[in-house]
């Protein structure tokens, strides 16, 4: 049976490749039931709260503060790829640093703006696996666990979030012992069977809170830019919330998910509703703004493999 790593590969080979008239077929599917679940929930949310209230933020922001958010976003992609060297170092990968940020840039650039065929992740797998000859099953665990330390990152942020909401009637040693609890255990099982992936643990883990935390400081700058004067923390809560939500790629780049969400929480929390729609809409364009750098790259593809390192390659065991 196949395992996830050899079917990234064979699904990113086959959307590089020339098509079948199936493989054309699925491809033009999944896009436009992504573009279909992105719609009704968008039609959803403004259902709740008119466009022109969501407009009106936009073309009246401080667009210093939305530069600010851009800047922030732009550096947390930065920390981001540098968390994931950690983890291709784990397998003894060592990147050039400007081709590892060249490649997060492309990865990012599938994701958001290429909704179907080719994922960012598998892009990735596909490449380095080609380029190496190291074993796609290595490079997708390297991949899987610079997600899980952003996870586990959002997971911290947000106990310590919970704290300063008193909406939520909870004491903080409840979350705090489960989120201590749930790390022991992501730690010995890590260890345990995942061993050679934990060799730059604490690193990357500590990379993805930097990470997460420039994230949070771009939604601050973007009430700062709306000029907001209130309670921060229910809406950076509700922001975590909804990045949790966006794991299951159901949409176009998380377009949607994260607007629902927050319409759904503003019922919870002392959020006032059109600024939380607003929110993810103004971090979903930062995200493309950044994205779309990654364009280039397939543009020029030479480009890309500038930097790799001459030197050659010391594979691991199979």
């Amino acid at each position: 049976m196949k395992d996830l790593a050899e079917t990234e590969v064979e699904e990113t080979e086959k959307a590089l490749q020339p098509k079948t008239w199936k493989d054309t077929a699925w491809s033009v599917t999944k896009v436009v039931l992504k573009f279909a679940v992105t719609s009704v929930l968008l039609y959803y949310v403004f259902s709740k709260v008119p466009l022109k209230q969501v407009k009106y933020r936009l073309f009246h922001a401080n667009y210093w503060w939305m530069l600010a958010a851009l800047v922030s976003f732009f550096v947390s992609m930065v920390i981001s790829s540098w968390r994931l060297s950690s983890y291709f170092k784990s397998i003894k990968l060592n990147l050039d640093p400007r081709f590892n940020f060249r490649l997060y840039l492309l990865g990012l650039f599938y994701n958001f703006l290429l909704p179907g065929g080719i994922g960012g992740d598998g892009y990735k797998i596909y490449l380095l696996n080609k380029t190496y000859k190291l074993p796609a099953k290595k490079v997708f665990w390297a991949i899987m666990f610079d997600r899980l330390s952003g996870l586990w990152a959002i997971g911290l942020i947000t106990v310590a979030l919970i704290f300063l909401i008193p909406q939520i009637d909870i004491h903080i040693g409840i979350p705090l012992g489960i989120f201590v609890a749930a790390s022991a255990i992501y730690y010995f099982v890590a260890y345990k069977f995942f061993r050679e992936y934990t060799h730059y643990f604490f690193e990357g883990h500590l990379k993805a809170i930097g990470v997460q935390s420039l994230q949070v400081i771009a939604i601050i700058c973007i009430l700062f830019g709306q000029g907001f004067t209130g309670k921060f923390s229910p809406y950076l809560l509700s922001f975590l919330i909804s990045a949790l939500a966006t794991i299951i790629p159901i949409s176009v780049g998380g377009a949607g998910i994260r607007e629902t969400v927050f319409a759904q929480l503003s019922h919870v929390f002392p959020m006032n509703m059109d600024l939380a729609v607003f929110l993810p809409m103004a971090f979903y364009l930062i995200s493309i703004i950044v994205a779309v750098f990654g364009v280039y790259y397939v543009i020029r593809p030479s480009r890309l493999e500038e930097g790799l390192p001459k030197s050659k390659f010391n594979s691991v065991n199979k």
